[in-house]
């Protein structure tokens, strides 16, 4: 991930009209929302927001205060890359005719993918994996042609300590 990103994980009040709010608020400062990703969590009342923000846009400090201005944001935390564990998924259509089918079909075994459709001459793929790994598959496939592609986004949490679970807040601390 380029260091113009940074990834935060966003506790959110599970109510309606949040992430309707959070996608305002980007837009209303100018701020660029590279990938975003927002899902319940174990605790019914809470959702959590995976966002990817683009800092060129602006500052992760003015971004983070603005977030907590917001009545019901709870807590927000900064995930750094190598602190954290980030995963996506794609749903990729590929042309795989009779000479080029066992290429793709070879290429997603290597990459741990799975065929989840397959036509005369086209397949579906589901790829789960480090965007990274996303993105080379992606450029492999780019070659026998994309037909049609789509990408969740990122999902990320920390990587786990011994004994607990670590999280950098915004502001430099140590959560809980």
């Amino acid at each position: 991930m380029s260091q113009k990103h940074h990834v935060l994980s966003v506790l959110v009040e599970n109510k309606a009209g949040v992430l309707a709010r959070v996608s305002a608020l980007f837009s209303r400062r100018g701020f660029n929302i590279y990938s975003l990703v927002a899902a319940p969590t174990d605790d019914p009342r809470l959702s959590r927001l995976t966002i990817v923000v683009d800092v060129e846009s602006a500052p992760l400090e003015q971004i983070t205060k603005q977030l907590f201005k917001l009545i019901n944001v709870v807590k927000i935390s900064e995930l750094s890359p190598d602190q954290a564990i980030e995963r996506e998924l794609a749903l990729m259509t590929v042309q795989a005719d009779g000479t080029s089918r066992s290429q793709v079909m070879e290429l997603v075994a290597i990459f741990e993918g799975k065929i989840v459709d397959v036509g005369s001459d086209q397949v579906t793929i589901m790829m789960a994996g480090e965007p990274a790994k996303l993105d080379g598959f992606e450029q492999l496939m780019r070659s026998y042609g994309i037909v049609d592609l789509q990408r969740s986004g990122r999902v990320a949490l920390p990587r786990l300590e011994v004994g607990r679970p670590r999280l950098r807040s915004v502001t430099g601390q140590v959560a809980n």
